[in-house]
């Protein structure tokens, strides 16, 4: 199984501390916040792993290398400016190839068991299957909610569930999505696959962070300091 890691956003409600970082190279508990994403691949044996960059990304290769450290390969799909979310996937297909793949957005921190994805594979019928976490005080209206394990969209029964930026999705999720264009994000094309009934999900309620504030960054490194 492959991944891909989404690293190339600016980062602007992080400034100044990515004025001249970016947002995946940030520390906490003494190391990047992409460090921990490459060390539960790692446990989980993916050896071949996409990472989007823009944004300081010759940073982000320069500090990461190409997984030798990880006994992985990595591949880099270089944007000159950011594509969004499902830009970002689409123009990194040829390296994801066919069969579904791990998702993990660069700016979030959890202890979330990957396997619980990796060794549940999709259904048939199914796109993708996305994890979701309780919502946090930042985003109190939510993004889906879940009807067994198929999402629908949060107004249609309540506030659900926040997604977690981590996803299991095949190709086509992205690739025969039929309004791609060069840039676009991947929230339109979830709801184009809820519409069908092929989007899932499960929800997680241990350790998870969206890094999107100066603030929550230092109360995560304070936790992890503590731990």
């Amino acid at each position: 199984m492959k991944a891909m890691i989404l690293a190339a956003g600016f980062g602007k409600r992080m400034r100044p501390l990515t004025d001249d970082l970016p947002k995946p190279l940030l520390c906490v508990g003494g190391k990047p916040l992409i460090v921990y994403h490459l060390e539960r691949l790692q446990r989980l044996d993916v050896t071949d792993v996409v990472i989007n960059v823009a944004h300081l990304g010759h940073k982000i290769i320069d500090a990461i290398g190409e997984g030798a450290q990880w006994g992985m390969s990595i591949t880099y799909s270089v944007e000159d400016e950011p594509l969004e979310t499902a830009g970002a996937i689409l123009k990194a297909l040829p390296l994801l190839g066919e069969a579904p793949f791990l998702l993990l957005n660069g700016d979030v921190w959890t202890d979330f068991d990957l396997s619980t994805l990796a060794q549940s594979p999709l259904s048939d019928d199914s796109l993708g299957r996305l994890v979701l976490v309780p919502n946090p005080g930042h985003n109190s209206a939510g993004d889906f909610a879940l009807h067994g394990e198929l999402l629908l969209h949060n107004t249609e029964v309540d506030a659900g569930y926040t997604y977690s930026g981590i996803a299991l999705l095949h190709p086509d999720i992205v690739g025969r999505y039929p309004e791609r264009r060069q840039a676009f994000p991947l929230r339109e094309v979830f709801e184009d696959a809820i519409a069908q009934d092929r989007l899932h999900g499960l929800v997680y309620s241990g350790q998870w962070w969206d890094i999107g504030t100066p603030e929550r960054l230092q109360e995560l490194d304070q936790q992890l300091a503590n731990a």
